[in-house]
This record gives structure tokens, C-alpha cells and sequence, in this order.
């Protein structure tokens, strides 16, 4: 029997919008704050590169993808909302980028 959930993935920058190194343990602290809130949490060791545009500034982006799968709901989806301004604080961005869509679990 298949259960449907809900996949949750950021991309977090892996540099401050001037260019310096984001300490990794910002990364880590985010990884356990969403092992404790859902009992476990993925993170892609690759490099994720993009480009964006920003009121005229070009930004080059160095980034990491994260991603929990959970339970469907709407305090689920309420509690990303909020962690993404969270976030978006800790990493001292403009903007986070952060996605759901549903997962079909095997």
C-alpha cells in the first residue's frame, strides 16, 4: 500500500549575498530543527548554481538542496511558511526558495 505525503524542499545558500561562506553550522542547525519537527531531514551534498535578478543587481547563487517528505496537512504547510521567513533571516537573504509537492511514498 502506497501513502501520499508532502515533499518540502529548500535551497539554502551556501554564501551571504556578498559573497562570503555561510558557516556550515547554519546548515546543520536547520537539518536538526526539521529532524526534531519531523524525525528526519535530507540534505544534497551537491552544489546547486543559479542566477537570479533582484531590482536591477544581478546574484550568482551557490546553493544546497533540503528536503523533508511528512503528512499532508495544513500545519505542516503553515509551519514551512513561517521557517521560511526564519530562515530567510538566519541566511541573511532576500529570499528563500522553497517548494512543495506531493510524494507518493512506495
Amino acid at each position: 500500500m502506497s501513502t501520499t505525503f508532502r515533499r518540502f524542499e529548500i535551497l539554502l545558500p551556501l554564501r551571504f549575498n556578498d559573497g562570503k561562506a555561510i558557516p556550515k553550522r547554519l546548515i546543520t542547525t536547520t537539518i536538526v530543527e526539521l529532524r526534531d519537527k519531523f524525525g528526519a531531514g535530507s540534505c544534497e551534498s551537491q552544489s546547486i548554481r543559479g542566477h537570479w535578478q533582484y531590482q536591477g543587481d544581478l546574484f550568482k547563487d551557490e546553493l544546497v538542496r533540503v528536503f523533508v517528505d511528512t503528512a499532508d496537512t495544513a500545519e505542516h504547510k503553515a509551519y514551512f511558511t513561517e521557517f521560511k521567513e526564519t530562515l530567510r533571516q538566519r541566511f541573511e537573504q532576500i529570499d528563500i526558495s522553497m517548494v512543495s509537492y506531493p510524494v507518493e511514498v512506495l
